[in-house]
């Protein structure tokens, strides 16, 4: 990818101008279909333009997808995981989000990279969308499967080793 490329999509998006920057990125996919940054590009652009500019012309399914081919061709890119993970959460597709987030974390502990501050904030995240899709009932089903992995991630996001030492430390 040319530095001016990349100078033209970064000055879009920095304007909040995220379909310019999406289409930078689509010339990119077009010119080098192998190339993860113009998917992931286009993936975190259509994304802002979605979430920043309430764009609901911006196809989430296609997000989605461009964000899965660059995660198929740069697959130890955990910036990519995480950000693919937030979408799904974003969207409320919590089983998708669960499952990119403990990707994610599976990745991380491989590379030696600490992501404690995105899992604590995906929990606050995922404790918010499943309030709102159980009306706040957390005797829901889907609020008791959910529930538990929050508690885990925020536990590991203030840094804990495991829930155990919580639950140590708060019976004492």
């Amino acid at each position: 990818m040319s530095d001016e490329l990349m100078l033209q999509a970064a000055q879009a998006m920095s304007a909040g101008d995220f379909q310019a920057a999406m289409a930078v990125f689509e010339n990119l996919i077009e010119s080098e279909p192998d190339n993860s940054a113009g998917h992931y590009g286009w993936a975190e652009s259509a994304f802002m333009e979605l979430t920043e500019n309430m764009n609901d012309d911006v196809n989430a399914g296609l997000i989605r997808k461009r964000y899965k081919d660059a995660m198929k061709l740069d697959s130890d890119n955990l910036e990519i995981v995480a950000s693919f993970a937030s979408f799904c959460l974003d969207c409320n597709r919590v089983p998708a989000a669960v499952k990119e987030y403990t990707r994610l974390q599976e990745m991380a502990d491989a590379q030696e990279v600490d992501v404690n501050d995105m899992l604590y904030e995906a929990a606050r995240q995922l404790v918010e969308v499943i309030e709102m899709q159980t009306d706040g009932d957390r005797n829901h089903p889907m609020a008791q499967q959910y529930l538990k992995t929050a508690v885990e991630w925020a536990v590991t996001g203030l840094g804990f080793v495991s829930t155990g030492t919580v639950i140590d430390l708060l019976s004492e």
